[in-house]
């Protein structure tokens, strides 16, 4: 029976029809929903990595113990599983092995929009993409049966409209499947270079064969026969907007991308007048269309950065656009809301007291970078995953007597897991002065709330052992490693001035569980004594929504607030109260 799931709920099943009995990786936007999916289903293993390249190399494990298994990242995550991912293609399969990239064209989530379609290129293995929440089931489902055929990884490259968009799905019964079992193959598994090789001509001779299925197969690259004035040749989300825009035209979509069919391309170019690549961020098909001496338009017509939407294929193709459905709102004008931490997040103390003490902020990736934004604007840079770490290290090392004592560098407790260790353990070993600071909130709060090593539960909900971050601080060889109460300003500000002035490295754990687990039960809201406030703003700066600025007074929302006490700390006059009892 037909059923509405959501693009990333539809790879899972399609996994688990494959008989996939593995699931691995890391919570990223837009891929989360994948694995948390793929865990409500019977008779298949699912877990949470502490980062990509471990869930990627668990799963190569369970391919060479001859099961399916399937590994889940954010495009930026496979820059992380890089290293076994390339080397992999290599190796080949035993069980089938699907990694899934979600691409983020426009960055909804991410810090940067790359196009994954390249490192399937240069990792020379099958890629497919998915034009919806259907063909995301069955390329998922088929592309086991690929890797397994092609004796390749295969790379599903989704992107943020098809993980997120929910459409009618058809599933299907179970494959019939059976593990192989392990098979001892050591000039095939282990990558000597004597080895590796031999191994890369195979790797060309599966990219024939893969080729050769690819120029065929009209399943996976159909041909819409329509008007010979214009052939479009697309993929992936952007068929959608191709077919509702020129019904008419003829259209090649192309469902294996890598290696591209070109003879197909070839012959489909030549029943068209006009041909047009349509494709999201880089020119990737239409550049290798052009390489192979074909007259095409493709990047001329379309921006070279963010989605596609109806609007722009409609200007690309007809040059001209609709205009874009709206809402009637009956005039009323709905006031724009940045995004910003929680009410009563324990990070704003510390970004608070960052900003006070005029630090220098090298910053994460998490929920917590929004402590870079006005009026909080206590972070100074954020690059990647783990970076935060050696950056803060590298800045204290050159930059001059300004930074001394001055330079911090700020990490989530899932980040710090991921790949902030290996940072903390380069200021150890170098002697740096730098101060980490970790915020402890016992989950990876950003994309949702999943566990991690030091949450203490899996995937499942279930327990788990658990982590302890100082403690974990103090196995590497830190010896300056203290745990501070968020909420607590002066303790915590105290603590901060006292390990930053220390001459070696030092890590300050700020230990608060998220409000959204539900862990912390919701206070009382404070109160403000209006006879007492000199309306100075401190509490307004602070940045909570729960705080906003009424008739020239600072106001609370009582739904909203949850009494953490902040603003009561920074309120100089004394005219926040806290509830009774605190």
């Amino acid at each position: 029976m037909p059923k509405l799931m959501l693009g990333n709920e539809a790879v899972a099943r399609g996994a688990w029809e494959a008989r996939a009995a593995f699931g691995s990786g890391y919570p990223g936007t837009p891929s989360t929903e994948i694995l948390e999916a793929l865990s409500t289903y019977p008779d298949v293993t699912v877990q949470w990595a502490p980062n990509e390249k471990v869930g990627y190399e668990v799963c190569m494990g369970a391919s060479l113990a001859g099961v399916r298994a399937l590994v889940t990242m954010k495009h930026v995550g496979l820059n992380v599983a890089a290293d076994p991912f390339f080397s992999s293609s290599y190796m080949g399969v035993n069980g089938g092995l699907v990694v899934v990239s979600a691409d983020d064209p426009g960055m909804a989530s991410s810090q940067d929009e790359q196009d994954n379609r390249s490192m399937a290129r240069a990792a020379k293995v099958l890629m497919v993409e998915p034009y919806d929440a259907e063909e995301a089931r069955w390329m998922t489902r088929e592309a086991f049966a690929l890797s397994e055929r092609f004796d390749s990884p295969v790379l599903v490259r989704m992107t943020t409209r098809v993980c997120h968009h929910t459409g009618v799905v058809h599933p299907a019964e179970r494959a019939e499947w059976a593990s192989k079992g392990f098979i001892k193959d050591i000039p095939k598994y282990v990558l000597l270079p004597s080895h590796a090789r031999l191994r890369r001509a195979k790797v060309g001779e599966r990219l024939e064969k893969a080729l050769a299925f690819a120029e065929q197969s009209d399943l996976w690259n159909p041909i819409f026969k329509g008007s010979s004035e214009i052939g479009v040749i697309t993929s992936g989300v952007s068929f959608g907007y191709v077919r509702e825009t020129m019904p008419e035209a003829s259209v090649l979509k192309l469902g294996i991308t890598n290696p591209l069919p070109m003879e197909r391309i070839r012959a489909f170019a030549k029943t068209v007048k006009r041909l047009v690549v349509v494709e999201e961020l880089e020119p990737y098909v239409e550049e290798a269309v052009r390489a192979a001496g074909l007259a095409v338009e493709g990047r001329s017509l379309l921006p070279d950065t963010g989605e596609l939407n109806l609007p722009l294929v409609e200007k690309a193709l007809l040059g001209n656009a609709q205009d874009q459905i709206t809402v009637d709102m009956a005039g009323v004008k709905v006031p724009g809301r940045p995004p910003t931490l929680c009410p009563g997040c324990s990070h704003r103390g510390i970004f608070t007291l960052f900003r006070d003490m005029k630090l220098r902020v090298m910053g994460d990736i998490g929920c917590y970078t929004l402590g870079a934004l006005k009026p909080l604007a206590a972070m100074d840079a954020c690059m990647c995953m783990g970076a935060s770490v050696g950056m803060a290290e590298g800045l204290e090392m050159f930059g001059g007597p300004k930074e001394k004592g001055k330079t911090v560098g700020v990490i989530g407790d899932s980040t710090f897991f991921h790949s902030g260790i290996p940072g903390l353990i380069d200021m150890i070993v170098h002697g740096s002065h730098a101060t980490l600071v970790i915020l402890d909130n016992r989950w990876t709060a950003m994309t949702g709330g999943q566990p991690h090593p030091g949450t203490g539960k899996d995937i499942h909900g279930a327990d788990a052992p658990r982590l302890n971050v100082a403690e974990v601080c103090r196995a590497l060889g830190v010896k300056r490693v203290r745990e501070v109460d968020p909420y607590d300003l002066e303790a915590t500000r105290a603590a901060l001035e006292e390990e930053l002035a220390a001459p070696e490295v030092s890590v300050v754990v700020a230990v608060a569980p998220c409000l959204l687990g539900g862990r912390i039960p919701k206070g009382e809201p404070v109160s403000i004594d209006l006879d007492l406030c000199n309306r100075c703003g401190a509490c307004i700066r602070v940045g909570c929504m729960a705080i906003h600025e009424k008739d020239g007074f600072p106001d609370v929302d009582p739904d909203l607030c949850g009494g953490c006490g902040v603003c009561e700390q920074v309120c100089e006059p004394g005219a926040i109260v806290l509830p009774s009892g605190k």
